[in-house]
């Protein structure tokens, strides 16, 4: 195989992985952004690429293929001559064209012979992209359209050039899911989930979150996924939890041109900025004013410098996070930066055997920073892998003091979100976690669950649960067979 991928450490479903491209002699750290570069308009070169952190670029072989002094070029000289990049190039296919304008003037059979013959490394074949909220009809429709784009590409002979299985699907998570287990059949080298920018830009979070989800669910764990268009380092965080390896995108300049500032936070405008909060090299030798009186193509290309910077930056914490086992409290903190982040890490959540599938089972700690905690794969973990411990006749779960439970067989921690913890435990991961004080009304409905799961798993216990005045909502779903104590009383 010309490109192999190895996932070397976990947490969530976010993995710090090696992509190894073998056409360019290349090892790709992921999860990592390919900036997009238009062989058009080059905003910032090469050496600026790399020096902000770009291993691995995209750019467009249709407008290549279109543009006649380009293609001649490609043909002689070859892509990296063209692009001024020496590390590994991914092409798009002009799929992107054939969704904004409608038609586009070649098909894969030709496009993916151009890409070969010009020294792509990573080829794309011409799928359809469906918008979202389009039809179940439609969207099977150009399902079928992209499933024989990509059996056509693999198909043919290009040498040692890998191939990418575009994963479609609309808003449907049913044919996502049906759209990447078909992807997979094809035995792709790279599989990339399309069609999410209208989501993005419209800040459609959470329904990003189920697309990726479902489109995983098919795909299966293996194999290495990009997520086409997506390069704000806002949603970094919550995308490469979801189970994204690779990005791409075209913001860093095209705001650039537009006076845009990007941050983890947002986009802000240049010209309302009075201070330039970030430590990257152009933000320590310029100002705002300075860049404000900067020539048009200085000022574009030094904010295109300070968007890649942010945004490598950013993927370096997502992979520090992973590696720490807290990738879940960085994508907390990012959410609280933005409403619809909000929802995209609650709608993250509610797939919680999903993550839990894919989380690793020991970490160092367990910060709970918002109620949301309280829904993290952790807790669930943990209250059904407690319901297989024995349990005696009469069992005690406490917020009080284990010691003084006379006339218990057992006595266990009452502890939210976790719910019953065994004393042996109490000081082990996960429920040695840090949090809050005061336990908020997510977080004891979650360890109410937990009771319920014991009890539910020891039917010739009998149970007590001692708290400290407890709301009756949060204590009405348990089994009258419990016996409830008001510590407070």
């Amino acid at each position: 195989m010309t490109l192999t991928f190895e996932t070397r450490l976990q947490d969530a479903a976010g993995r710090i992985g090696r992509l190894a491209v073998s056409t360019a002699d290349s090892v790709i750290q992921t999860p990592t952004l390919l900036p997009v570069v238009n062989p058009n308009i080059q905003t910032i070169d090469a050496n600026d690429l790399s020096s902000a952190g770009a291993e691995m670029v995209i750019t467009n072989a249709y407008i290549i293929y279109t543009t006649p002094s380009l293609r001649e070029q490609a043909l002689e000289e070859g892509l990296r001559s063209v692009v001024g990049f020496d590390g590994p190039i991914m092409t798009d296919s002009g799929s992107f064209q054939l969704a904004t304008y409608g038609d586009i003037d070649v098909d894969t059979t030709e496009i993916i012979e151009f890409q070969s013959a010009i020294g792509t490394d990573i080829a794309t074949p011409v799928d359809l992209p469906t918008a979202p909220d389009a039809s179940v009809a439609q969207t099977e429709e150009d399902l079928q359209h992209t499933d024989e784009a990509i059996a056509r590409a693999m198909s043919m002979e290009t040498g040692e050039m890998a191939i990418t299985g575009p994963v479609q699907g609309s808003t449907h998570p049913t044919l996502r899911r049906r759209a990447g287990a078909a992807a997979r059949k094809h035995a792709c080298d790279l599989y990339a989930i399309g069609a999410v920018v209208p989501l993005l830009n419209s800040y459609r979070y959470a329904e990003m979150v189920d697309v990726i989800v479902a489109a995983k669910e098919g795909l299966g764990p293996a194999v290495p996924v990009h997520l086409f268009g997506a390069g704000h380092p806002m949603m970094f965080a919550l995308a490469v939890a979801a189970g994204c390896d690779l990005f791409d995108s075209a913001a860093y300049a095209l705001y650039a041109r537009d006076g845009r500032y990007l941050t983890v936070a947002g986009t802000a405008h240049l010209a309302e900025m009075d201070t330039l909060p970030c430590e990257c090299p152009v933000c320590l030798e310029h100002t705002s004013a300075s860049l404000q009186m900067a020539s048009p193509e200085e000022r574009e290309r030094q904010l295109a410098l300070h968007n890649l910077y942010v945004s490598f930056a950013e993927l370096r914490r997502v992979r520090a996070a992973i590696a720490a086992g807290d990738l879940l409290e960085l994508v907390e903190q990012r959410a609280r930066g933005h409403p619809a982040l909000l929802d995209g890490y609650r709608r993250l959540l509610a797939h919680v055997e999903y993550l839990e599938r894919h989380d690793r089972a020991s970490k160092g700690g367990f910060f709970g920073v918002s109620q949301e905690a309280a829904s993290r794969p952790e807790v669930h973990r943990h209250q059904r892998r407690v319901t297989a411990v024995p349990m005696g006749s009469e069992v005690l779960i406490t917020e009080g003091d284990c010691s003084a439970s006379g006339g218990y067989d057992t006595c266990w921690r009452l502890m939210p979100p976790f719910g019953p913890v065994p004393m042996a435990l109490q000081d082990s991961y996960p429920t040695n976690a840090t949090l809050p004080q005061d336990a908020t009304e997510a977080e004891r409905r979650m360890a109410m669950d937990g009771v319920r799961r014991l009890v539910a798993a020891h039917p010739s216990s009998r149970f007590t649960v001692a708290h400290h005045g407890w709301p009756p909502s949060t204590l009405a779903a348990i089994s009258s067979d419990v016996v409830m104590i008001d510590l407070t009383d």
